[in-house]
């Protein structure tokens, strides 16, 4: 019994060694263990980063030649550290704190020491590069820009940090990543997949060929290009418009949720971020903060929407049969309640006036009536705000659209609960009247200008509406995603819409868009004012107002959908609607016949309004 215990010992120790001896030879083949193997080298062979067309096939990103000095530390000899940083035009101080980095990161894998060398650097330094043992140089590409707009769309690259790398192993200290818009969006798609080589070393570190004939090489995957849904022509006028102003523009195909333009303003040149210029040019950008022109405006300003909010007020008056078409209602500049004759203030206009001509007009008085109506129809007003509220998210305000660009905010529409807050209720009451600045878009309603874009389409597509959405397809394969093809819908009957949508067109033919038609075209669209408040050393002070304008055309079928806000742009026509009816010609025609308007939009600037924010001078509205 013991002789044969002594030999099954024997057996099993054997068994042991050969199953270990197998697993380090044969199986263990990983990506980690071979980096880490003394006699291995490991290059990664970097692929081409997928291109990015616009709707019409134009390319307006590709890809240009980069070069960067690697560097594993372990097998670095001593140099001469002025001569290197002389042809690398750095600084000692900056080369030690990158060397002392890579020896952080790893002795033993490659580490970035200076990234992104021009082709002269590259050539120069090719030349020299046998006296700097422990030094190569690797091959990649950076981004070449075949636009100046668009910047926020794209987004751009950058090196990872050090929590990236961390949470996923695919990136290494260095490596490039998408950094906002559509570059961060879609950024495992755009990246590809890194090719390997494997280089076996003898006991002397030289290399003696790639390890066991290559077997575990890898060769790199490009990225897959993208074609997005952007008008880079309409997006170009956009910006154009936009100069010397601060605001932003979204224009969207309402029957697909496309979004065929996304303006912000100010903005910057995508080139600005490319290359080893990147990091003091994105400084320049940060602290920019009068400007912010990192700022995506369009999906991320909150404001209030102003008057073309009352669109949405009609229809919910309707859907909760609180009112109709035909019913006129009185206006005495202004409309009257409470207790001590408060007054929400209205222009001059004739009264009384029904729905029909009160969107056309704008009446204050005519949707301070229909919204208290919808909020005092149930028995408290917490249960009326409720509803009032359900209706209004069914367009997609107060929420997050789901569409595929990496930022944004969700604006706000106020809940009974809010108002119970504020008001202290139960101690306090709170009653409709309370409440009623968000008859005219104002007091606690905020949205983005995607957010009222894709209202804008809701309304254009009698009462639904697609996610809007940037990218239209991969590779040449359109998308199959079904928030971006199954269409929401909203809590109003379709019936509903088109006296609506009659008053948004009589707003061009007689209302307080007139003078803004476009021969031809049959638009639909709301002019808004949105007071503007901030804080000016601790006191809340009242600026120059926003001047906003949501649209659609045709009136039947309609191809656009659109939505202008420019900060401190006074009234609704003077700015933001003059931008919209020529964004949509501009669309729809292809050419812009009212040259004299185009004029005067480029030769008016807002940058003297927006000194007066930071000097202190009074804020007067010129005619």
């Amino acid at each position: 019994m013991r002789k044969l215990l002594l030999y099954l010992i024997i057996i099993t120790t054997g068994i042991v060694f050969i199953a270990r001896l197998f697993y380090l030879q044969i199986y263990n083949t990983s990506y980690a263990s071979l980096s880490e193997d003394n006699a291995i080298k490991v290059i990664y062979d970097y692929p081409q980063r997928g291109a990015i067309y616009d709707r019409d096939g134009k390319l307006l990103v590709t890809n240009q030649p980069s070069y960067d000095v690697m560097v594993i530390p372990r097998e670095l000899k001593p140099f001469d550290t002025l001569e290197f940083c002389s042809i690398l035009n750095t600084t000692k101080e900056k080369l030690k704190k990158r060397l002392k980095k890579a020896r952080v990161y790893s002795p033993r894998v490659p580490s970035i020491v200076i990234p992104q060398l021009t082709k002269d650097e590259y050539a120069y330094l090719q030349e020299k590069m046998r006296k700097f043992e422990g030094f190569y140089i690797q091959k990649r590409s950076l981004r070449e820009y075949q636009t100046t707009g668009a910047a926020n769309v794209l987004g751009y690259i950058g090196e990872v940090n050090d929590a990236l790398i961390r949470k996923d192993p695919y990136y290494l200290s260095g490596d490039l990543i998408g950094i906002g818009g559509v570059e961060k969006q879609y950024e495992k798609e755009l990246r590809g997949i890194k090719g390997v080589k494997r280089i076996q070393k003898d006991r002397f570190n030289r290399d003696i060929g790639p390890y066991k004939n290559g077997k575990f090489d890898t060769l790199p995957v490009n990225g897959k290009d993208l074609t997005l849904t952007l008008d880079s022509r309409l997006q170009a006028y956009g910006q154009k418009l936009m100069e010397n102003k601060r605001g932003g523009i979204v224009v969207l195909e309402p029957t697909s949720g496309e979004i065929l333009a996304l303006v912000t303003a100010p903005t910057y040149k995508p080139e600005l971020l490319v290359g080893r210029k990147r990091s003091p040019n994105f400084t320049k950008l940060v602290y920019d903060t009068i400007g912010k022109p990192l700022y995506d405006r369009g999906l991320k300003g909150e404001y209030p929407p102003g008057s073309p909010f009352k669109t949405i007020n009609a229809l919910i008056g309707l859907q909760e049969n609180i009112i109709d078409i035909k019913e006129g209602i009185s206006c005495r500049m202004g409309y009257y309640y409470g207790k001590n004759g408060r007054k929400l203030g209205c222009h001059s206009h004739r009264s009384p006036l029904s729905m029909i001509p009160g969107i056309a007009n704008s009446c204050n008085a005519y949707f301070a009536t229909v919204y208290r109506r919808i909020i005092e129809k149930y028995d408290t007003p917490q249960k009326g705000i409720d509803t009032w509220r359900e209706h209004v998210q069914s367009f997609g305000l107060g929420n997050y659209l789901g569409y595929d660009l990496p930022t944004g905010k969700r604006g706000k529409v106020p809940n009974s609960e809010y108002y119970n807050k504020i008001y202290q209720y139960p101690t306090y009451k709170w009653y409709a009247s309370a409440t009623l600045s968000n008859s005219i878009g104002q007091g606690e309603v905020i949205a983005t200008p995607i957010q009222l874009a894709n209202m804008t389409a809701a309304i254009a597509n009698r009462g639904f509406y697609y996610t809007p959405h940037i990218i239209k397809n991969i590779n040449g394969k359109p998308i199959e995603n079904e928030n971006y093809t199954t269409p929401k819908v909203t809590t109003i009957d379709k019936e509903h819409f088109e006296p609506v949508i009659e008053g948004m067109h009589q707003v061009y033919t007689q209302g307080t868009a007139l003078s803004l038609q476009v021969e031809g075209i049959e638009i639909c669209g709301k002019t808004g004012t949105a007071e503007n408040f901030t804080k000016i050393n601790g006191k809340r002070t009242q600026l120059t107002d926003h001047s906003v304008f949501i649209a659609f055309a045709p009136k039947d079928n309609p191809k656009i959908a659109i939505a202008v806000f420019i900060e401190n742009g006074y009234w609704g026509s003077r700015y933001a609607g003059k931008i919209a009816s020529l964004m949509i010609e501009k669309h729809i025609n292809g050419t812009i016949s009212r040259t004299d308007l185009e004029k005067w939009l480029l030769t008016h600037s807002l940058e003297e309004e927006y000194a007066k924010q930071y000097s202190g001078e009074p804020f007067k509205i010129n005619q």
